[in-house]
């Protein structure tokens, strides 16, 4: 096999990149407002009013932090797309564009670690102590790092070399062309993204939906009690699922196609354009993830509405 591959070049798409830009600019300021106000009073409820960080808690205040990272970069981004330029340098595009997939597999990760600990305390009630708990900081730095650094390939695979220096400072995002890099190289990064970013944590999750829907039909001495708590347990991961399903699975469907679009590893400059223009709408959905999970918070967690709405009065379990 060839070291490059590459067909032939199909032009400037102008439609294409004035197309890329309407979207993000549009859907990126759709979400700016409801993400940032809805992470920071999330943060603000976890933080401030619950005090007892217990058994997924942990998690939700880290997926809220990598919500909360995406948020914070939207107005550069919104910034760029409605005047096609960017005067910020080319160190904070870099960081933008790494705070972006950072965000991405951060809140993959989370959202699985959700998923299992209520799958835990569900299924395997017991199993789960105050050494444990203490063991979930650890999980969230272990992911923090591990997803930090495997993101770190993105920006580094964007080429900062141009024609002439103007365009150097002004290009940011879509614009900056990707590294040549071999075949193999290429489809090993490609795997490794679809694979360890998004199969086997889908798959994870949909395994944790599926074993709290069986516990509900488990008879148990407390059956009432048990039953309340099983059922906000499958709606907290059935929340975790639909994000996957709605964020994460088209653009990881699309990825390695616009991956080879942007490569000139395709020969028809229809197909190419097609591809693009659904990865664009993938990358939006992807980004919506910030402002959903919030949301999720709100309809699945008792406890976290109990808070928001001040009603200090009220006692019981908790909703995990």
């Amino acid at each position: 096999m060839p070291h490059n591959f590459t067909f032939k070049h199909c032009g400037n798409n102008s439609s294409l990149k004035t197309y890329q830009h309407q979207v993000y600019a549009v859907v990126y300021s759709v979400i700016l407002a409801p993400g940032l106000l809805g992470n920071v009073l999330v943060l603000w409820v976890f933080r401030i009013y619950i005090k007892k960080k217990n058994q997924s808690m942990v998690f939700m205040m880290n997926l809220t932090v990598a919500d909360l990272l995406q948020v914070l970069s939207l107005p550069l981004m919104i910034y760029y797309y409605l005047n096609k330029v960017w005067p910020f340098g080319h160190v904070l595009c870099m960081v933008c564009i790494y705070v972006r997939y950072v965000n991405m597999y951060a809140s993959i990760y989370f959202l699985v670690c959700i998923s299992v600990r209520r799958c835990q305390l569900i299924v395997c009630p017991l199993s789960y102590n105050s050494s444990k708990q203490k063991g979930d900081f650890f999980i969230c730095v272990f992911g923090w790092l591990l997803v930090c650094c495997c993101c770190l390939l993105f920006p580094f695979l964007r080429n900062p070399s141009s024609n002439s220096a103007s365009d150097y400072y002004q290009k940011c995002f879509l614009e900056l062309p990707l590294k040549s890099i071999s075949p193999p190289a290429v489809w090993a990064l490609l795997v490794g993204a679809e694979l360890l970013g998004f199969i086997i944590p889908l798959i994870l999750v949909l395994t944790c939906t599926f074993m709290i829907a069986r516990s509900l039909r488990k008879v148990t001495a407390r059956a009432v009690t048990d039953k309340g708590k099983k059922k906000r347990a499958l709606k907290m991961v059935l929340s975790c699922t639909a994000v996957f399903l709605l964020c994460f699975a088209p653009y990881h469907i699309t990825l390695p196609l616009d991956f080879l679009a942007k490569s000139n590893k395709l020969s028809d400059c229809s197909v190419r354009d097609l591809i693009q223009r659904c990865h664009t709408v993938n990358l939006c959905l992807a980004s919506l993830n910030c402002s959903l999970d919030p949301l999720m918070y709100c309809f699945t967690s008792k406890e976290f509405w109990k808070h928001v709405s001040f009603n200090r009065s009220m006692s019981g379990d908790e909703d995990d």
